[in-house]
């Protein structure tokens, strides 16, 4: 008899309250009936009272929902986790080493000319101050020690 009279309205209202969620809201409206449903012999039979008491009711209930929903962390399915790819740093390891060993191989002016220009950024004027030589001295090992670099990883020689 309460849903008869009353489910439509309700439904109604508790939707607005949940924010257009039906889901909710419908879940909403069955707990408010299961509610006075079970509290049958304490309600008042006056229709106007009977209605202030359930939309109440459903009220709290949402109330509650959100407190609930604000309080806890959203559940997550890890379904998708499992399929969030992992890169693989592998072959950029594997580069590294090999340019690492390429340069072990590189006379020792030329590799402490590539190391001031190349690895620690600076200009070919503020390398050649670091390594007490002349600018054309930093350009020149740069490029021959560039040269030996492509022939020594272009041919796999060590």
């Amino acid at each position: 008899m309460i849903h008869r009279e009353f489910g439509g309205a309700l439904f109604g209202h508790v939707l607005r309250l949940t924010g257009n969620d039906r889901q909710w809201a419908e879940d909403v409206v069955q707990e408010t009936l299961v509610r006075a449903w079970r509290n049958a012999d304490r309600l008042d039979r006056e229709p106007g009272m009977l209605r202030a008491w359930l939309y109440t009711v459903a009220r709290r209930i949402v109330i509650d929902g959100r407190r609930s929903h604000s309080a806890r962390p959203r559940e997550v399915d890890v379904a998708p986790l499992a399929l969030v790819p992992v890169p693989d740093r592998s072959e950029q390891a594997l580069s590294a080493m090999v340019v690492a060993d390429a340069l072990q191989g590189l006379r020792a002016e030329h590799r402490e000319a590539l190391e001031e220009t190349y690895l620690r950024d600076r200009t070919v004027n503020e390398a050649a101050s670091v390594l007490g030589v002349p600018p054309g001295t930093v350009k020149s090992r740069v490029f021959y020690a560039l040269r030996a670099l492509r022939r020594v990883l272009r041919d796999g020689e060590g």
